[in-house]
């Protein structure tokens, strides 16, 4: 009679259903290794850390933008108060250059000569800012003298 035959592998470790494992189990099974967590997390903690700052750093740049506008509206609006209280001989014209000039009493002086074409009279006058006329009455400085504060 014959040996009744053996199995060497123990009962516990066979499955039925070996394709639902979550290994391979043959040699010809894919390669499963285990992920690395740490690693996984580290790069993605990465890749949210520069998407962020990216995008805070363009947010940073359109806030300085606005500030910038801001400012520049403040100052048309500064220098428009100052303009509407100065001196004026003559009636201005929408997109025109001006020069606005500063007596010693601090009175404000609205004229069509530029600092370079005052004569020995202008030495009196302290030169603010040179101006258009924008079509909304503000004032747009073109340039402006740092010295002087409003």
């Amino acid at each position: 009679m014959a040996e009744e035959f053996q199995n060497p592998i123990d009962p516990d470790k066979v499955s039925e259903n070996p394709h639902s494992l979550e290994y391979g189990h043959h040699a010809g099974s894919a390669l499963v290794k285990p992920e690395d967590q740490g690693k996984i997390k580290g790069l993605s903690l990465n890749a949210m850390e520069h998407q962020t700052d990216m995008q805070l750093g363009q947010i940073y740049e359109q806030m300085q933008l606005l500030a910038d506008q801001a400012k520049k509206l403040q100052d048309r609006k500064e220098i428009s108060e100052r303009i509407y209280m100065a001196e004026m001989r003559f009636q201005p014209i929408i997109n025109h250059i001006y020069h606005l000039y500063q007596d010693e009493h601090l009175n404000y002086l609205l004229s069509l000569i530029a600092p370079n074409q005052w004569g020995r009279s202008g030495k009196s006058y302290t030169f603010v800012a040179t101006v258009r006329l924008l079509a909304d009455h503000t004032w747009d400085i073109l340039e402006k003298n740092d010295e002087v504060s409003f």
